[in-house]
């Protein structure tokens, strides 16, 4: 390798090590958006979920950095090959980290709906319990995104099988309780629509997993992703 050379490879590392540094501080606040979102619901606390709510500013404005610079990063060093899928993957991790942050901002914004509600007996801890094992993948997802871990990537992907059967039993919980008591219609629709989020921000982060595993592999995992969500009434309750 010349010198010339040797010079544009620490460069394209370094810009790669900032924009890399730029997608764990995006991944942490989205885990911290989460954890926030589901305790205001737990705890009926409107102001935490205004917090999540303006963070989300935070993490779009973080996304927005992070595809200028991989842009930069694509016009000024002219990466080919493996570098390439370095680039590329930081754009669709970020992307997935915006959307899993969307889905947080919208759990937030059914709290101050749900507060003034009867609640419904052991919706939000089951809920709750759901987002933190969300939370979970995705920081093992980030972890296995730096330490070029394929392994620990597709066992995130298989851990998403649990958050979609976690979903099913709340979305049977949900309809038992609407029978039940028509009363509670409401106050479950807006829980429903919460669990569905959360069951999405798994998708993502088994998206951004499934990504690891390119990276570090060349190829996207064999075994497809079966959804265990066969509840087809979700259009009875609403699109979301």
């Amino acid at each position: 390798m010349n010198e010339e050379t040797h010079h544009i490879a620490s460069a394209f590392d370094r810009d790669l090590e900032t924009v890399q540094a730029m997608i764990m501080k995006m991944g942490g606040l989205v885990e911290q958006a989460i954890l926030s979102a589901a305790d205001s619901l737990d705890d009926r606390d409107q102001e935490r979920a205004e917090e999540v709510r303006e963070q989300d500013r935070a993490i779009d404005m973080l996304e927005d950095q992070i595809n200028e610079e991989a842009a930069r990063i694509i016009a000024l060093r002219a990466p080919t090959a493996i570098d390439l899928r370095l680039v590329l993957s930081v754009l669709k991790i970020s992307g997935n980290l915006e959307r899993i942050g969307d889905y947080a901002k919208n759990m937030a914004k059914r709290t101050g709906v749900l507060v003034q509600m009867t609640p419904i007996e052991g919706a939000t801890v089951s809920l709750k319990r759901m987002a933190r094992d969300v939370q979970m993948m995705l920081k093992d997802a980030l972890d296995a995104y730096i330490q070029r871990d394929a392994q620990l990537a597709r066992d995130v992907i298989r851990r998403d099988r649990d958050v979609d059967q976690l979903y099913n039993a709340l979305f049977r919980e949900f309809l038992t309780f609407m029978m039940e008591d028509p009363r509670s219609i409401t106050a479950c629709m807006h829980l429903h629509f919460i669990a569905k989020n959360t069951e999405r921000m798994g998708d993502h982060v088994t998206a951004i997993a499934e990504q690891v595993v390119y990276l570090v592999t060349g190829e996207m995992p064999d075994e497809e992703r079966k959804k265990k969500d066969k509840t087809s009434t979700d259009a009875k309750l609403g699109q979301v």
